[in-house]
């Protein structure tokens, strides 16, 4: 990456960084990690994470302060969900201390490729671990690697964050003592021709019923689903089978005790979608991005705000967290980790 295309806004998308950090488990135990400028991994064609889809990984972004300063958003949090990801694959989970210390060394390393304050943008990390060794009869792999690479990022939505338009999915993304709760590579495999159908019909993503009755909203592909009541309340769909969301979490504490909004994480039924007055989705990615309208079986429910732009609630949600991320107002204990 030269210095040229360095100043230009970057895409969400993968860009090569300089430096990435690198660990093996082999004969029972995670061996010294380090920094490596080698971008490429070798396997073996029989190597677990190809043939059994061994593998999980998370994502988190840095960020920098309007004083020069640059932080990362909850690490601690993703340290906690790969090893609640890895035990639930029969992986060997990373300690979460080295997890930490493999963030630092790799944003230190390329410090000045992260985003200027401002800019919309962000140094995006990306640990990922999966099963290396050659297997074939089905069963968890006895060597692992664990990589965590980054990539500057601009905003999730080029042209800036427009109500989107979803449907309720006729697949299943997951069985209701399956993997939907943990962030494994196989359960976005999954949803890939269903996103695919539903980008040729003309909708943006999916939401997917709980699998048992199907009566009840869990997740997107990609993304938590935030609702707000008419008396202001954030609403959160509960489920063993949804993916843990740091961004949700977060977004709870922050109605609540910033904004002094009601909240409720709880089970939520399709019957209800005609009473909320606004809908969004949440990640890291995109922070909240605003819902338009979701299309069931029996009609489209348009929610009242959020046809043109991010609602009133969704609005001050998304503004209040994106400036305790960029240092711009006082964040919780524990939530910005500085990078010296």
């Amino acid at each position: 990456m030269n210095n040229e295309s360095k100043k230009e806004k970057p895409s969400f998308g993968y860009e090569k960084m300089p430096y990435r950090y690198v660990a093996y488990y082999r004969d029972g135990k995670w061996c010294d990690g380090e920094l490596t400028t080698d971008e490429k991994v070798v396997l073996n064609e029989s190597a677990g994470v190809l043939q059994y889809a061994q593998t999980c990984f998370e994502g988190m972004k840095v960020f920098k302060t309007k004083d020069g300063s640059i932080v990362v958003f909850r690490p601690d949090m993703n340290a906690e969900r790969m090893c609640d990801s890895a035990m639930g694959l029969e992986m060997p989970p990373f300690p979460k201390d080295r997890f930490l210390e493999a963030v630092k060394q790799v944003v230190t390393a390329n410090r000045e490729y992260v985003p200027e304050y401002g800019s919309g943008a962000a140094l995006y990390l990306r640990p990922v671990m999966f099963g290396t060794n050659a297997v074939l009869g089905v069963k968890p792999c006895e060597e692992y690697q664990f990589r965590l690479f980054a990539s500057p990022v601009g905003p999730y939505f080029k042209g800036g964050v427009k109500p989107l338009k979803l449907k309720i999915s006729e697949y299943d993304r997951a069985a209701p003592r399956g993997t939907g709760n943990i962030k494994a590579g196989l359960n976005y495999a999954m949803s890939m021709r269903a996103i695919t159908e539903a980008h040729r019909e003309g909708y943006s993503e999916n939401v997917y019923l709980d699998p048992a009755t199907r009566t009840k909203i869990e997740e997107t592909g990609g993304a938590n689903v935030i609702f707000i009541t008419k008396d202001g309340t954030l609403v959160t769909p509960k489920s063993n089978s949804i993916l843990p969301s740091i961004t949700r979490k977060s977004l709870l504490y922050v109605a609540e005790h910033y904004l002094g909004m009601k909240v409720e994480h709880r089970e939520v039924y399709l019957s209800e979608l005609k009473d909320f007055i606004e809908c969004g989705l949440c990640g890291t990615a995109a922070v909240i991005a605003p819902v338009a309208s979701i299309a069931t079986e029996s009609g489209t429910i348009e929610f009242p705000s959020g046809e043109e732009k991010a609602g009133e609630y969704l609005t001050k949600l998304r503004e209040t967290l994106v400036k305790i991320q960029s240092g711009d107002i006082e964040s919780p204990q524990g939530w910005l980790v500085r990078i010296e």
